[in-house]
């Protein structure tokens, strides 16, 4: 039997006049935010796909965005992260012209600021409390040593640790400087926390993890331990030690991914590789770890920029340079099908967030007009968004790909 055509975008946002450079939806899917080259955010409705926010957030391009509870995160290269109190959709009926240009969309008030260091290209991680739903801890590149990480805590801006990735075996006087520095710039990072919490831990809320992506194409896993003098908190990336490092690329990673339940990452290069990591290896203390964690798998496209995994961890979605957006199974990286609308590079792919049949659906409003039926909301939680540099943001209706 032969495979079906392939689908053509389902919608295209056209609200922005420089390279889509980052795309997020919200977990409720009501909102896709995008972000561009020259700085600004636009926020679309995935309702009425009409932009209900626009706003120069930066002065240059935008490497990563997020709602945050009642709060957006913006990253920049010109070297600034904000948070922003989130601006709603105004109700159907209060809506007035559904052509108002993006100039005259309203603004999100700036909350608080953070001065960090942009030049590596590498977007926030951002781990919200799951205490306190106004609090966060959020991994950024070490303001002067790229190849190290700190993290910080959120409204609070406090560094709590800092040079995550520190291995002082040199003094960094030497020729060979310090020895992290083999590895390159980070140009990925994912924080997380291990759920469930190792067993003699006295955490409640799972060890504190970091896994990061290198230029030279290598990828390591650390958790924290701890400290004697401050058991929170470490300076010059003490309490920190290495689970494993995985070299599987020959050039520099450009994207890295972690599944929602943090059992496994996808990294995608320029070159034809993409690396599959399990996050849950050589974490016992008892166990002997001798085999890589990471697995290669060779496809034929080299050149790939930006990668995405659906929330229930079975497809993942990979922008190339050549416009195209292909669809792997995570298991085994089986090509499910390929996607061609975009004619420059894909810069950015996100997923919606899946939602069944099964999931208890708010019940309609009788004076919305817009109010969606159950399957309609399993349709939107299908959707793929890219990112690309024709300046367009393209939205796809996936099938569930399942058994």
């Amino acid at each position: 039997m032969s495979s079906p055509a392939p689908p053509s975008p389902t919608h295209l946002i056209r609200s922005h006049s420089s390279d889509v450079t980052a795309v997020h939806f919200s977990n409720d899917n009501e909102r896709l935010y995008s972000g561009d080259a020259s700085g600004r955010v636009v926020v679309t409705s995935t309702r009425s796909l009409r932009a209900f926010a626009s706003w120069l957030a930066h002065t240059d391009s935008i490497l990563g965005l997020q709602e945050w509870g009642p709060r957006i995160v913006t990253h920049s290269r010109d070297h600034k992260l904000h948070v922003w109190n989130r601006v709603e959709d105004l109700p159907s009926s209060a809506r007035v012209g559904e052509s108002a240009a993006l100039s005259d969309l309203p603004t999100p008030i700036l909350y608080y600021s953070l001065d960090v260091n942009a030049l590596n290209y590498c977007r926030f991680s951002l781990l919200p409390s799951a205490f306190d739903p106004d609090e966060a801890l959020i991994a950024l590149p070490n303001l002067v040593e790229s190849s190290e990480a700190d993290v910080w805590s959120l409204p609070s801006k406090e560094r709590i640790h800092a040079s995550v990735g520190t291995e002082r075996t040199k003094s960094i006087f030497s020729p060979g400087g310090r020895e992290n520095m083999r590895t390159g710039l980070i140009m990925s990072m994912h924080l997380f926390r291990a759920n469930p919490p190792l067993e003699g831990s006295a955490s409640q809320v799972g060890e504190l993890r970091l896994l990061c992506a290198y230029e030279d194409g290598s990828v390591a896993l650390r958790r924290f331990v701890g400290t004697v003098e401050k058991p929170t908190t470490s300076v010059e990336g003490r309490g920190w030690e290495v689970i494993w490092k995985c070299k599987l690329h020959v050039e520099a990673i450009m994207a890295m991914r972690v599944s929602l339940d943090n059992q496994l990452a996808l990294t995608v290069s320029a070159d034809h590789i993409v690396g599959r990591y399990d996050l849950t290896a050589g974490i016992g203390a008892e166990e002997s770890w001798n085999s890589s964690p990471g697995t290669t798998h060779r496809t034929t496209h080299p050149g790939n920029g930006c990668i995405a995994i659906r929330d229930d961890g079975r497809v993942c979605a990979i922008g190339g340079w050549d416009g195209r957006v292909r669809l792997y199974s995570t298991k085994n990286l089986r090509p499910l099908g390929t996607l061609r609308y975009h004619k420059s590079g894909c810069q950015a792919v996100e997923f919606a967030y899946s939602i069944t049949l099964h999931t208890q659906i708010p019940q309609p409003d009788d004076n919305d007009d817009e109010e969606m039926t159950g399957r309609e909301l399993e349709a939107r939680g299908r959707w793929l968004a890219v990112g690309a540099k024709d300046h367009r943001v393209s939205i796809w209706a996936l099938i569930s790909f399942a058994k």
